[in-house]
């Protein structure tokens, strides 16, 4: 999700664009002029370096959290600020100031014309940070993405809050969209990718519970995490009928009921 930037910041964010663009083909070029050892491909090289360094220089997320911190002194009821603040803060890792710095983004905004994206930028925090917890301990399967647990971290016990709180966020961001005052791209992008979002929260968190539901030497209420694993399958299915693993894992969770807990 792109940084929020007022009217005046918008032009150069977009020959920064330009400017990576520009530097790729610049690289790809100078790489295709070494092969046949042309002075030309030495020019581009160097060109390609500098495009390069550009990069780095526009990317520089301590830069940007600077900035932001600079401007919020001279606006500091400014609630986009609060949100451009979280936005790089949750870009360098830094989750507890980037979460606080969307909370104050929320109260300032009273007119909630941004509260869509910003709640939008606080269930992609929770999220990354539900799969970073995720990803350590899963390997991927033929049966949901994630529902291959490594050897000796069977799950055993779903914690319903680490999918509950991204989903609210999510799901306050698409009941504030017609409340937004923002671009016509921004506005797309956010009404696209949060039901995306709910969508994916959904179908992962039946995933953890069918593979509880599966540990069947741990665990004796299979019956109903496979019922519950079932609604939030359908959800998903509700959000995109296209999703093909939900929709394989609905099949699949049915013949579990049928059929038994060894397939």
């Amino acid at each position: 999700m792109c940084l929020i930037m007022s009217e005046d910041e918008k032009e150069p964010e977009s020959e920064e664009v330009e400017g990576v663009e520009k530097g790729v083909e610049a690289q790809e070029s100078a790489e295709d002029s070494l092969e046949v050892g042309g002075a030309e491909g030495s020019e581009e090289v160097e060109e390609s370096e500098f495009d390069e360094e550009e990069e780095e220089v526009e990317f520089d997320l301590e830069a940007q959290v600077e900035e932001f911190r600079r401007q919020l002194e001279e606006e500091p009821d400014n609630c986009v600020h609060f949100y451009n603040l979280g936005e790089a803060l949750s870009e360098l890792g830094q989750m507890d100031e980037a979460r606080e710095s969307f909370e104050q983004a929320l109260l300032l905004d009273t007119t909630q014309e941004f509260s869509a994206i910003i709640h939008f930028g606080m269930g992609n925090l929770y999220y990354h940070q539900l799969m970073s917890g995720i990803q350590s301990t899963v390997v991927k399967s033929s049966v949901g993405l994630h529902s291959a647990y490594k050897v000796g971290e069977q799950i055993t016990s779903v914690n319903d809050d680490d999918y509950a709180i991204p989903l609210r966020e999510f799901e306050a961001s698409v009941q504030n969209i017609p409340l937004m005052k923002a671009d016509e791209e921004i506005v797309d992008y956010i009404s696209e990718h949060a039901p995306q979002q709910i969508a994916t929260l959904y179908y992962k968190w039946a995933s953890d519970l069918y593979d509880k539901a599966r540990q069947i030497e741990n665990y004796g209420d299979e019956i109903k995490d496979i019922k519950r694993g079932l609604k939030h399958l359908k959800k998903t299915v509700e959000i995109d009928p296209n999703h093909g693993q939900a929709n394989l894992m609905i099949k699949y969770g049915k013949k579990m009921i049928q059929e038994g807990y060894s397939i």
